[in-house]
């Protein structure tokens, strides 16, 4: 009997029954009698799954051979380990304190990709060896970040490159991909990468294509430009010869609702046309970032925070800064403080409620945190029928737009603690928004499709044993908002590359994560 399933290069075939020949299979250890979800999107299964020295030695009904370590897994689900293709760990995972990855391990992830909208580093090697050298919780994957790559060479300035300028960026894209990066992403309401013309990231992305990377974007505008944008990013991508993910795939705004069905509608369209395009998103109704790429103009940000703040003390200049912000606020849903180290009694509190309390106009507010050094903050600008909409697309994988931490003072997105959960759990398992099966596809096999990694993200013989076992009735999220840094409950094992990571619903402190190197092409 076989299974049939639709993945971006195609179809497959995957035989229920996947072991080596009839021979007993010996393993390390044994998952044993669980429901298993291979990553294809098809119904579970009863069934073993069996890993070697790391590996995936059978999986579904076989002989057992000899087994160092059998863990009964009796009434839970056994699935590819979790892949969030959207994360913002890259100094995270190399630090000490937090290399562990423990918010994403207590969520089922194996495998984070950074380099995320724009933003990270651009020596790939140097980087991939960083997290070599000491381990990590998870895996990584890296995205070159355009933001940064041009930062290197025009610094943060609002002008096009020079033809030696835009050569220097393509050659040190070039250099990314033969160490292994997995694309590029932009991140283009930031700056520098919001400076970027449509041609300047054309022609760094060709660079990508030829080296079969994808282009992933945090795209130029997620409100009412929502369709413009995503017009954009299906151009680069065509252009470059890359595949194109759309990063965080939402509309943001009372004003914008609607507009993703629209936005998606495109989509569908140029995936019919042939064209590679797909997205991720955070299964919550707010998006997190800092305040003034949320509020303020490009302009006023243009050389960094030093030359915003200076614009900030002249008078004309901020008489300019202060109406577009008032401009910008009203198309804004409310926005809560996350962090602000000058007055930490602010986080937790929304805008409004703050400047009522100091009696002072909201946008007079932003200005004042800003000449302080700003903020992080939540925006609550969703839809929740569109988020519950955009997980139902077969092309939208799940992602956290998070990153790791251990709790503190802030009060950061809960989707840093909870967003793979909370889409299975709760709108998979609980209100049967989509399948069970569909939402682990989410997780697993789609974005390794998508991203084109070949050795993880399905339960196959031969692939890293990056497997999770979480219990159906207990998987959940607990982080809140208003209580965002609890780690959700429900998982049972993890193990990443075949070493226990998570053990009977404990972290084991175990590193086994590694540098994922993509293999490109000689162009």
């Amino acid at each position: 009997m076989l299974i049939l399933f639709a993945g971006l290069a195609g179809a497959f075939c995957l035989p229920t029954n996947r072991s080596r020949g009839q021979d007993p299979v010996d393993a390390d250890v044994l998952l044993a009698g669980g429901t298993i979800y291979d990553g294809s999107g098809g119904d579970g299964m009863v069934g073993d799954v069996a890993i070697k020295d790391g590996k995936l030695a059978a999986v579904g009904k076989f002989a057992r051979g000899e087994i160092l370590r059998a863990i009964d897994c009796t009434g839970l689900v056994i699935a590819p380990g979790f892949i969030d293709l959207h994360n913002h760990s890259d100094v995270p995972i190399i630090s000490p304190e937090t290399r562990a990855n423990v918010n994403f391990l207590t969520q089922g992830c194996t495998t984070i990709v950074t380099g995320n909208c724009g933003g990270g580093p651009i020596r790939v090697k140097e980087y991939y060896d960083k997290i070599d050298a000491a381990g990590a919780g998870s895996n990584v994957a890296h995205l070159l970040p355009q933001g940064s790559l041009r930062s290197e060479v025009l610094r943060q300035v609002k002008r096009a490159p020079t033809a030696e300028e835009l050569a220097r960026m393509c050659a040190l894209a070039d250099a990314a991909m033969r160490e292994g990066a997995w694309g590029m992403s932009t991140g283009l309401i930031y700056i520098p990468g919001t400076f970027s013309e449509t041609s300047e990231l054309i022609e760094i992305n060709k660079v990508i294509g030829r080296y079969g990377g994808i282009y992933a974007s945090h795209i130029r505008n997620e409100s009412t430009e929502l369709t413009s944008a995503v017009d954009e990013a299906i151009r680069i991508g065509r252009e470059g010869k890359t595949p194109v993910h759309i990063s965080h795939f939402k509309a943001s705004g009372p004003d914008a609702w609607g507009g993703l069905r629209v936005a998606a509608e495109m989509i569908e369209k140029a995936r019919a046309a042939g064209e590679k395009v797909t997205a991720d998103q955070y299964p919550y109704i707010a998006s997190s970032t800092s305040l003034e790429a949320t509020v303020l103009p490009a302009w006023s940000r243009e050389g960094g925070r030093s030359e915003l703040e200076k614009r900030l003390k002249d008078d004309q200049q901020r008489a300019k800064i202060r109406a577009e912000v008032e401009s910008s606020l009203a198309r804004k849903g409310p926005i809560q403080i996350a962090a602000y180290r000058p007055k930490p009694a602010y986080i937790g509190q929304t805008l409004d409620k703050i400047a009522a309390g100091e009696q002072v106009a909201v946008c007079d507010l932003v200005l004042q945190i800003e000449e302080r050094g700003g903020a992080r903050i939540v925006n609550f600008g969703m839809n929740e029928e569109e988020v519950r909409f955009g997980m139902t697309l077969p092309w939208v994988a799940t992602a956290s737009d998070g990153g790791a931490r251990i709790p503190g003072s802030e009060q950061p997105h809960p989707r840093n603690f909870g967003t793979f959960p909370r889409k299975i759990g709760l709108y998979a398992i609980r209100e049967r928004v989509i399948p069970l099966a569909v939402a682990i596809r989410s997780a697993s096999g789609l974005p390794a499709d998508i991203l084109g990694l070949a050795d993880r993200g399905y339960l196959r013989v031969g692939l890293a044993a990056d497997v999770v076992v979480f219990d159906p009735q207990k998987l959940i999220d607990r982080a809140t908002f208003d209580q965002p840094q609890q780690y959700s409950a429900g998982v049972v094992h993890l193990l990443v590359n075949g070493t226990p990571a998570i053990a009977d619903g404990s972290p084991t402190g175990a590193l086994a994560g590694c540098a994922l190197r993509r293999k490109s092409p000689t162009p």
